[in-house]
């Protein structure tokens, strides 16, 4: 039986019945923060200093300034030639119904050549993980952590990351080189897990392969970048809550109690997205910040992440970058120069990682014909295929 959306009806006009009665305070929320951003009267070495002493009292992510808050920067023309690499991934997760744990990973790549004589190159890279040291990340001492669910999809950024890099070492080093990802280079999932997870996720996988790409840039003019479409972070609004903070050092906990009006909560609920909207002209990036995440400042080191945000037409995306990109003004000019002119050929979104996507996607389709492949084979080689009585139930059809 199908959703019976009638039943929905009268909830979804509650909702937007709300979300109407909010739009007049969202408004004026966002016009505040713009005035307090915008404002000639904020001593930027003064509110850097406070996010430095405040950090770890506050109970929401600020951003640390490196270049500025509010200025728009416009882009240098790209150059007559140019690469641009992205990779994307999709996977089958371990389906604990089957008669074997196993799961898969698909790595698309694309490869666009821009210039004289363009050239483009696309393929995906499936890789099935059924081996028992690829099932589970194993600790010195301890419970061992099954590999699936919300860690498979930080396994499958680390496998897209290594694909990135792998390529890029294969590529020509005549003409300058994006290296782009989709979605974020922070693992933010890690938090919620052991540190022998994180260590084997990001020291010896996904920083390692970021390490690869940053030895690669010493011998041509290559930047890493990834890019958040629609981000819904609130990094950047939440200095404007420091800077309106009437506390030094600001601690919430201490000062603001729950049920106390609060000051910052003046340009509350705002997102960065809507403040640079307004801030930059289309094709203006924003100055560029450092990421405060906890997983970032105790791990990453020299691969710190910072990020800026472009202006497009119809949108604000987030642009990520480890430090020693975002700080080299040569390959910060490439990554703002070559984001636009992808988005600008992708109408809205980098044509590369549209690519990418379309050699990594996995159908509904797929997944059935590699669990029957699956199973085919264990049945060729005479294996038991047992399955659970809920998944032989999903697959017959009642009258």
């Amino acid at each position: 039986m199908s959703l019976d959306l009638s039943k929905l009806a009268a909830q979804v006009g509650g909702m937007v019945a709300r979300l109407r009665v909010g739009t007049e305070e969202r408004n004026r929320r966002r016009q505040y923060a713009l005035e307090i951003a915008a404002s000639q009267a904020i001593d930027l070495a003064d509110l850097k200093r406070k996010i430095a002493i405040s950090r770890g009292k506050i109970t929401w992510l600020v951003a640390d300034l490196l270049d500025g808050l509010s200025q728009g920067c416009e882009a240098p023309p790209p150059p007559s030639e140019f690469n641009v690499l992205a990779t994307d991934g999709s996977h089958i997760d371990v389906d604990r119904h089957k008669s074997t744990r196993c799961y898969l990973i698909n790595i698309g790549a694309a490869w666009l050549h821009y210039g004289a004589e363009p050239s483009a190159f696309l393929d995906s890279f499936p890789r099935l993980y059924a081996e028992d040291k690829d099932l589970v990340v194993v600790p010195t001492r301890g419970r061992e952590q099954p590999i699936e669910g919300t860690l498979l999809g930080i396994k499958r950024a680390v496998e897209e990351c290594h694909q990135l890099a792998e390529l890029a070492a294969g590529l020509p080093p005549d003409s300058p080189l994006l290296a782009l990802v989709d979605g974020s280079l922070i693992l933010w999932g890690l938090e919620a897990y052991p540190d022998f997870v994180t260590g084997a996720m990001l020291g010896e996988g996904f920083l390692r392969h970021l390490e690869e790409l940053r030895k690669l840039g010493k011998q041509r003019r290559l930047a890493l970048a990834s890019y958040i479409s629609f981000p819904r972070s609130t990094d950047v609004v939440n200095v404007l809550r420091l800077a309106l903070c009437p506390y030094e050092p600001t601690d919430c906990d201490l000062n603001c109690p729950p049920g106390k009006e609060k000051e910052c909560d003046k340009v509350a609920g705002v997102q960065d997205r809507e403040l640079f909207f307004n801030l930059l002209g289309e094709g203006q990036r924003s100055p560029v910040f450092i990421s405060q995440s906890s997983v970032v400042r105790k791990h990453y080191g020299e691969h710190q992440v910072c990020f800026s945000y472009i202006r497009l037409e119809d949108e604000v995306a987030r642009i990520e970058m480890p430090k020693w990109v975002a700080t080299d003004e040569s390959l910060l000019n490439l990554v703002h120069s070559l984001v636009l002119d992808q988005c600008w050929r992708g109408l809205g979104y980098p044509v590369a990682l549209s690519e990418a996507h379309e050699q990594a996607v996995i159908t509904t389709a797929d997944r059935e014909n590699f669990w029957q492949l699956v199973e085919s084979s264990l049945v060729a080689e005479r294996l038991p295929t047992l399955t659970s009585a809920k998944s032989q139930s999903k697959r017959t059809r009642w009258i």
